[in-house]
């Protein structure tokens, strides 16, 4: 059901992230990225249409950057066709295709407050993940809002998506941590983004 709920806005999945959240956040979520070094070969789960792809293949040695949905798949791949670091692959996240320790980081944006089981996911980063490898998760939540603003999201949110997905979470920075050190995880940074709309920023190392 997920996979379905999200396929039907492929066209206007951008356009309605920016009428939600604003142009300006997202942007501030860029800047946040920019400041990763080092990422090596990296994993991206949930890229929809690829919207921070582009920003973390810059910090990479190269980036696999996968969905569930085939039809937002296929807007990343126009969207990337040109970056020579970036390939386009369908997987679940839940249950990843690859062997353990492929990978150098893994990275997902607003993914995990959408999914049934989280810390499933989680632990296959944990498994697919080098030594010392890093995770770099941002996702949304309404954790630090006003009454008032949340309510106001949540018609813009009503107003382009309809009904949230039945498994939508809204996570406090010490709910992601729990989950990332019960999966095996060290916090090297937790932070809350932004002032009338919040996201989360964390990056855990492997242990």
């Amino acid at each position: 059901m997920t996979e379905e709920y999200w396929s039907r806005f492929a066209d206007s999945y951008d356009q309605n992230q920016e009428y939600v959240v604003g142009r300006v956040f997202s942007n501030k979520i860029r800047e946040e990225l920019q400041k990763l070094t080092g990422l090596g070969d990296v994993l991206e789960l949930g890229c929809g249409t690829g919207c921070f792809t582009g920003t973390i293949a810059g910090k990479s040695k190269s980036l696999l950057a996968t969905d569930l949905s085939d039809s937002l798949l296929e807007v990343a791949r126009t969207r990337l066709r040109d970056h020579p670091k970036v390939t386009i692959q369908k997987e679940n996240c839940m249950d990843l295709s690859f062997a353990p320790e492929s990978f150098d980081s893994v990275f997902m944006a607003n993914l995990i407050h959408v999914i049934e089981h989280p810390q499933k996911v989680l632990q296959e980063c944990h498994r697919i993940l080098k030594s010392s490898g890093r995770i770099v998760i941002v996702t949304f939540t309404s954790h630090g809002m006003s009454v008032w603003e949340k309510i106001k999201m949540g018609l813009r949110f009503a107003k382009v998506w309809g009904k949230p997905p039945e498994h939508t979470h809204s996570f406090s920075p010490k709910d992601v941590e729990s989950m990332l050190g019960e999966a095996g995880f060290v916090i090297e940074q937790s932070k809350l983004l932004g002032s009338k709309i919040k996201a989360l920023f964390l990056v855990g190392r492997k242990s």
